[in-house]
């Protein structure tokens, strides 16, 4: 087989990037190795910026995040055992919808689905070969048993943290620049009322809790915990009363309880690879870098670098000038950076550090202050958080 676009990863940059291309008319083929089911009933709790929203409804695929989707124009911070809101819209004009990504991803496999694009889902033992030449071949076999050699004028690696795609740059032709967090968050989906009607990012002696929601009936709660905690060493009441003492304040603020359908530990690191291009292997969201959830960057930051590797494929493929495909990496690069400031400057705010001093817990305190109480320092949390303008 052959196309202009390999492209690994059935994610949201791979979903994405390949409806880009289609409407600029470049053919592309998805390499996927889960199956289509398998990516639909996966549950990933999701914010999107309003960039990320305006891109998906010109795509035509945002009619169900406006329609299901929750728009919040601001979150609340907790700490001193009082809420704080920071009006995003009043700062800034802008907001964020909670929508799931799971529904995201039905909705661009169905749209890509719809264009007659090539997605192979359940794709075993792929390989990327050649990828510093003119021509890198993704070799595959098909979901029927088929062995397939797939040749390319460009690979977009977007397969995730684990992939081969970030594998198949060698060692020392790339620089990994990673951070690994002291804790981790303790996730519960629960079938429970809402407890408040925006994201509350809570601060305590005890440590950070995020009180979040999927659905008016189901909500999502996190609270720190250490990196290696067993979920299943957690029961139901213990782990209500956690979050209630983390949540807990003089304004009376309480949970709504409910049966908690599922418990899991989620790690927290921050990772980038550099480049993000190796000969015609270009990476893309989580094959190039990972962020900590507390800034809510991740999916966002998979559309933010399709639409720039969208921009720099048509100019590549137009002119035939390969020098074109060195401005992906600076130019992407530039937004990966400052997406992990704010998720580290956020985690650094909330979480306690397990082997931080009293001075430490007083700095945290003196910063959400400054947040609270500062037109300016609200405005720089309330425009990194719905995002700055993807690129043109």
């Amino acid at each position: 087989m052959r196309t202009r676009v390999g492209i690994v990863g059935a994610g949201p940059a791979g979903l994405v990037l390949s409806l880009l291309l289609a409407e600029r008319g470049i053919d592309s083929v998805v390499v996927e190795t889960r199956d289509r089911a398998e990516i639909e009933r996966t549950m990933r709790a999701g914010v999107l910026e309003q960039g990320t929203v305006e891109l998906l409804t010109g795509l035509g695929v945002g009619a169900r995040v406006h329609a299901e989707g929750a728009r919040h124009e601001g979150i609340e911070l907790r700490f001193g055992g009082r809420g704080h809101r920071i009006d995003f819209t009043g700062l800034t004009g802008r907001a964020v919808w909670l929508h799931p990504q799971h529904e995201v991803l039905k909705d661009l496999i169905a749209a890509l689905v719809g264009t007659g694009a090539d997605l192979r889902f359940g794709a075993r033992d792929v390989v990327l070969r050649e990828v510093a030449s003119d021509e890198p071949v993704i070799s595959f076999t098909d979901a029927d048993g088929t062995p397939v050699e797939l040749r390319c004028d460009v690979v977009a690696g977007c397969d995730g943290s684990s992939g081969v795609s970030r594998r198949a740059v060698p060692d020392g032709r790339r620089t990994d620049y990673f951070r690994a967090y002291p804790f981790g968050w303790f996730g519960i989906l629960a079938e429970a009322p809402r407890s408040s009607p925006e994201l509350v990012y809570a601060h305590s002696e005890r440590g950070f809790a995020l009180i979040s929601t999927r659905t008016p009936d189901v909500q999502r709660m996190y609270f720190q915990c250490a990196p290696d905690e067993r979920p299943g060493d957690w029961g139901d009441d213990r782990i209500w009363a956690e979050l209630g003492a983390r949540v807990a304040g003089e304004d009376g603020f309480t949970l709504n309880e409910g049966r908690i359908l599922d418990k899991s530990v989620i790690p927290m690191r921050s990772y980038v690879c550099e480049p993000m291009r190796y000969g015609r292997l270009l990476l893309a969201g989580d094959a190039a870098h990972v962020v900590p959830p507390t800034g809510a960057k991740g999916l966002n930051l998979a559309v933010a670098d399709v639409v720039v590797l969208a921009r720099v494929l048509e100019r590549f493929f137009a002119t035939g000038d390969a020098d074109a495909l060195e401005d992906y990496g600076p130019t992407a690069a530039r937004r990966v950076w400052r997406a992990q400031h704010f998720s580290w400057w956020m985690t650094s705010m909330l979480h306690l550090d397990p082997v931080g001093s009293p001075f430490d817990l007083r700095r945290q305190l003196g910063e959400l202050e400054l947040v609270a109480g500062s037109t300016a320092a609200a405005t720089h949390l309330a425009e990194s958080y719905t995002g700055w303008p993807l690129e043109p």
